[in-house]
């Protein structure tokens, strides 16, 4: 960035990395302006918490960092500076009481993200924090002044720090389209490409199971998986029917094993335990004992408390003849393959792998090639499973890069 242009930090993206970029910015003295390419922020982070918006995660520090895989080690310092503890403590500060679920998620306690966003924009407006809305980036001029289309012109920004903070490639109708990388790699950065993550996959059902069950959850279920690298995973959660395959936490916790297999080798194959609280011997007593006439659901409900989407999916996977051998059927309820064939696409999928690679930056998100540009949140190539893992990263990140920007200003200022 050239040091002769106005000491203003931009920052490009309006989600939550972005506006923690503006905050710890503008908190540090610096005069922040904020771009976004929809009508108004925050448009993802207010859908994703209309179930309950999850804030971050109350594991240990030690268990929640190995969530982020093989980009751990790069995130590491950024979450350390920033982590449960004080995204909770941050929520306080804007008026927002938190609770720990019994899951370790950490909510807040009205479970909406409305209330949070509204009093985060105050607080921004508060400290002279400016939004530009429907200002569409569109890369650098020839004299490296930033570009934006809006709904009436194209328009010249000149700023002495930039933050981007672009977000990944799913749910485009809210902002994150991934339309980006081609202005970062016209700048020799190098980008991975996006590919989904947190989404659900492909099997193939018959038209009767796909029209009676999907949508439908199945909980408790345990599933098993070899990863690419030949461990063993096992994870329990809620899994659910879809159309086309599955999806649910269970399967979002196993996303990125489950894409890299099937990058690999064409298919991915899971084992579902339908009856995880139940040991197979027990499950095959109950079988043999149970009385013949019974019909085959009544069976499965007394010896293995099987719901009937759970033996539906086991009628659709087994044979008939199969399920009059009690042996047979008590293997199947434990360990029951699935075979996935595609990852759904990356618009549906909660999540996004790829992007802007952590080696373009240096410790402080800056991009080493074009220094004084920033970057943070989704649009750098990490991925998390979802659990407050994301959000906690991506405010991470974004705080990361605003106070960078500052520094960078303010140092510029000082020469």
């Amino acid at each position: 960035m050239n040091h002769s242009k106005p000491q203003t930090v931009a920052i490009i993206g309006g989600g939550p990395a972005g506006l923690m970029a503006a905050e710890a910015a503008a908190t540090a003295g610096a005069k922040v302006e904020l771009f976004d390419s929809m009508p108004s922020v925050g448009r993802k982070f207010l859908l994703a918490g209309k179930g309950g918006l999850n804030l971050t995660h109350a594991e240990a520090f030690p268990n929640f960092i190995t969530r982020y895989g093989e980009r751990q080690e790069s995130l590491k310092s950024h979450l350390q500076a920033f982590d449960a503890d004080l995204v909770r403590e941050w929520a306080t500060s804007l008026g927002i009481e938190t609770f720990v679920g019994s899951s370790q998620r950490v909510f807040p306690k009205e479970m909406k993200a409305a209330p949070l966003l509204r009093a985060w924009l105050k607080r921004l407006r508060s400290l002279g924090v400016r939004f530009h809305m429907r200002h569409r980036w569109q890369g650098w001029n020839d004299s490296g002044d930033l570009m934006f289309l809006t709904p009436s012109e194209t328009l010249s920004v000149q700023a002495g720090a930039v933050v981007l903070a672009l977000g990944g490639g799913s749910w485009a109708h809210l902002g994150s389209d991934g339309t980006w990388p081609p202005l970062l790699e016209s700048q020799g950065m190098e980008i991975r490409p996006l590919r989904p993550a947190n989404c659900g996959f492909d099997i193939g059902w018959s038209p009767y199971f796909a029209g009676r069950f999907a949508g439908a959850p199945m909980k408790p279920v345990v599933a098993r998986l070899m990863n690419p690298s030949g461990q063993e995973m096992t994870r329990r959660g809620e899994l659910v029917i879809t159309e086309t395959g599955v999806e649910g936490s269970l399967i979002y916790a196993l996303s990125a094993p489950l894409r890299d297999l099937i990058d690999l080798q064409g298919h991915a194959e899971i084992q579902l335990d339908l009856a995880p609280d139940r040991t197979q011997a027990r499950i095959l007593e109950s079988l043999q004992k149970t009385h013949r006439g019974l019909s085959l659901g009544n069976r499965l409900k007394r010896a293995a408390a099987l719901d009937a989407a759970k033996i539906s999916l086991l009628r659709e996977r087994v044979t008939q003849d199969e399920c009059t051998i009690p042996k047979r059927l008590a293997d199947a309820i434990k360990n029951l393959p699935l075979r996935l064939t595609a990852a759904r696409p990356l618009n549906e999928a909660i999540s996004s792998a790829g992007g802007l690679t952590l080696e373009t930056l240096d410790d402080q998100l800056m991009v080493r090639a074009l220094p004084g540009l920033f970057c943070a949140g989704e649009m750098l190539d990490w991925e998390a499973p979802t659990g407050g893992y994301l959000l906690t990263a991506c405010l991470a990140t974004g705080r990361a890069a605003g106070r960078g920007a500052a520094r960078w200003i303010g140092r510029n200022a000082g020469l």
